[in-house]
């Protein structure tokens, strides 16, 4: 059975490093026979700050609406986080908080994220590789209730890690970014086949 996966990063800046990551990370995932859909940017979504009020006076921003569709549109998640002063970015925490909003025909945007798989990987110039934004992250995942898979990857030394063709200069590194994916979409594909699946991989 055709898997699709719904792949973002986290950081909206040109030449971003978590995309880098994120796209070596999808390469795996359609190795593997799924479909991915990678969001081009989360900029391009246009959210305003969530406020409660803004939402009960205007309702979802379209941004949100589209994003919502795209997840349900999704049998998984793939997503490159980066780390802003130890956490993850405004833009990646407020893109989720939006989908979870209830949806224009009243059901429940955090309907969309329970039970899908999700893998999280990151990258930083610094030692760790944005593995403190990675941790918290996975765990808003998981408040959500998705199955976030133990693989990951955290690049550290992110800026000296490319070549110019957007390969990691380390093979060893590659591979592990690649099985990211790769295992990803294998996991997704045992959950649909098998929907009682609960052991990880």
């Amino acid at each position: 059975m055709g898997i699709r996966i719904l792949a973002f990063c986290g950081s909206t800046r040109s030449g971003s490093f978590n995309r880098k990551l994120l796209e070596v990370a999808v390469q795996g995932a359609h190795d593997a026979g799924a479909e991915v859909t990678t969001v081009p940017s989360l900029a391009v979504f246009e959210l305003p700050l969530y406020d409660g009020d803004l939402e009960v006076r205007e309702g979802l921003p379209p941004g949100a609406v589209a994003l919502q569709q795209l997840l349900e549109e999704h049998d998984a998640l793939l997503v490159a986080t980066p780390e802003y002063n130890g956490g993850y970015s405004a833009v990646l925490k407020n893109s989720i908080d939006w989908i979870s909003r209830p949806r224009p025909d009243k059901t429940l945007g955090t309907a969309l994220f329970a039970g899908k798989p999700a893998a999280v990987v990151s990258a930083s110039p610094g030692p760790f590789g944005g593995l403190r934004s990675q941790l918290a992250f996975r765990g808003v995942l998981e408040k959500l209730g998705m199955v976030v898979i133990p693989d990951a990857v955290a690049l550290g030394h992110a800026h000296e890690a490319f070549d110019d063709e957007g390969h990691l200069r380390e093979p060893g590194m590659e591979r592990q970014a690649v099985r990211v994916g790769t295992a990803l979409a294998r996991f997704t594909s045992r959950m649909i086949v098998q929907p009682n699946v609960t052991a990880l991989p």
